[in-house]
């Protein structure tokens, strides 16, 4: 008899949780090790637990699921993330995939669709939800403009953010400084890495150094 498929659920509202792990313990092939409600506790039990697949929702108070699915993924690299949101937006999908995670789903998947994509993660099989696909296959073809200038694609306030972030402020320094809310900086700060495509903050500065958003003496 093979080894049952090893789960994680991650998930910061504890109904989605409980009626996730209440189906897929219905499954003989399929054990939940155990279950998240953040992301510092996602990756706190992936490396304690060092589950077969982590069932990864993206957006959580405190440290978001693109955050806990490098972290995870670093913490226990045998562990394939399987993203399961309720967001289909670019700024969710890329920063995912970029992040680790092999396979991402929606939350209207049905659960003989779910339980499918758990034992194909665990193969090192991705699935992808139509839409997100799609989007996937554009990206790959290039539907988006080949050169991104960020002086015309972000607005003057995402220039404005981005700038500080190179000059390494965090959110709440960001804040004060533009006397505006830090949900409203986490807004823009989601939207600068969403626009320029990369997973953190770190990457963004480069990117504002590299390509002149910022220079040395400002």
């Amino acid at each position: 008899m093979t080894e049952p498929i090893t789960v994680l659920i991650v998930d910061d509202h504890s109904v989605v949780r409980q009626g996730v792990r209440a189906f897929l313990e219905t499954q003989p092939d399929l054990t939940v090790l155990g279950d998240a409600g953040s992301g510092e506790e996602a990756i706190r039990l992936a490396a304690e637990l060092v589950p077969d697949v982590v069932l990864m929702d993206l957006v959580m108070p405190g440290m978001d699921g693109v955050e806990a699915t490098r972290r995870v993924r670093q913490a226990s690299p045998r562990s394939q993330v399987l993203v399961l949101t309720s967001y289909h937006q670019d700024e969710h999908i890329f920063p995912a995939i970029r992040a680790g995670a092999l396979s991402y789903l929606l939350k209207d998947v049905s659960p003989v669709e779910l339980v499918e994509a758990v034992r194909k993660a665990a193969r090192g099989e991705a699935v992808l939800h139509p839409r997100v696909a799609a989007r996937v296959v554009q990206e790959l073809h290039g539907a988006r403009q080949e050169t991104f200038n960020p002086f015309t694609e972000l607005s003057e306030r995402e220039l404005e953010v981005l700038r500080l972030i190179a000059d390494g402020m965090d959110n709440a320094q960001i804040a004060e400084k533009l006397i505006i809310s830090e949900k409203t900086v986490k807004s823009h700060v989601s939207n600068i890495l969403s626009k320029l495509h990369v997973v953190d903050r770190t990457q963004a500065a480069v990117y504002a150094w590299r390509e002149g958003v910022v220079r040395r003496g400002e």
